[in-house]
């Protein structure tokens, strides 16, 4: 991985904090000189939560500077902060404060799904969108994209899989009609369509799902009798904060337990001062 891509698998916590060494490279810009970025990996922006941040905007002015790069004299494009930029439209602000960033057109779709992935604002088909264009765009594997957001690799190639679905489930999906565990059960599955749409009509489980759909995938072997979506949680969950995770849901689905395994008194300590922040 090079020193770019290391800056960028970092995170925006460096670029975007309003910590006294970036104060000198905050500048105000005119709203209207501002373009949002043609390769924004987010297409669906909540019109409660904008005019939520809105009228916090009123109240409280912008607290954290939006990313930009220049484009031509005076004008301007986003690479990180398009749902502040559109809330400070809302809040009828004139100038808005800004990072200036000189960024190669190849890093900017990249830094972009960073910034959406960090604070969870991409729905699960955006996300699987932006992971796929990112593989095509820069030719690399999911183990690198992987690396680069803090999540794991079969959470991305399972999200890239959800692709493979029609449209009109991948919509029941990003309207929250279906979760995840429910769209990847029907990967593969013939006249995947009424199957969602029976999911939705009678509140199956995803549990309920899987039984149901087993019978066309007969020839794939599992190494565990455990749901594969709880499989993919328990690793990604794993990854995330570096211990062994072991996830249990009761008949019902609806509740369950979650037990963290440590290898020794330290690993238990840092556990607790995680838990008691």
């Amino acid at each position: 991985m090079n020193k770019e891509n290391k800056k960028l698998g970092m995170g925006l916590g460096a670029l975007l904090s309003n910590t006294k060494q970036n104060i000198e490279g905050v500048k105000k810009i005119n709203i209207s000189n501002i373009k949002p970025n043609k390769n924004q990996p987010r297409k669906k922006f909540n019109s409660t939560e904008l005019k939520e941040l809105s009228s916090s905007i009123k109240s409280q002015g912008l607290i954290q500077p939006i990313l930009v790069r220049k484009i031509e004299d005076d004008n301007f494009e986003i690479i990180a902060g398009e749902r502040r930029w559109r809330a400070s439209q809302l809040a009828g602000v004139h100038e808005i404060d800004c990072i200036v960033k000189d960024f190669k057109e190849d890093n900017i779709f990249e830094t972009a799904l960073i910034e959406n992935i960090q604070r969870e604002d991409l729905n699960v088909i955006e996300e699987a969108e932006a992971y796929k264009k990112l593989i095509n765009l820069k030719n690399i594997k999911n183990e690198e994209i992987a690396k680069k957001i803090g999540k794991s690799a079969s959470h991305i190639s399972n999200l890239i899989r959800i692709l493979e679905l029609d449209k009109e489930i991948q919509t029941m999906v990003i309207d929250g009609q279906l979760s995840m565990g429910h769209a990847r059960a029907l990967i593969g599955v013939p006249d995947a369509i009424s199957k969602a749409k029976e999911i939705i009509e009678k509140k199956l489980s995803v549990r309920d799902v899987e039984k149901i759909t087993s019978k066309y995938k007969k020839g794939k072997k599992s190494v565990s009798n455990k749901d594969p979506n709880i499989l993919d949680l328990e690793k990604e969950l794993s990854d995330k904060i570096g211990l062994k995770t072991s996830i249990q849901f009761n008949e019902s689905g609806s509740s369950g337990s979650l037990t963290l395994y440590y290898s020794d008194l330290n690993q238990l300590d840092e556990i607790m001062k995680r838990l008691k922040k």
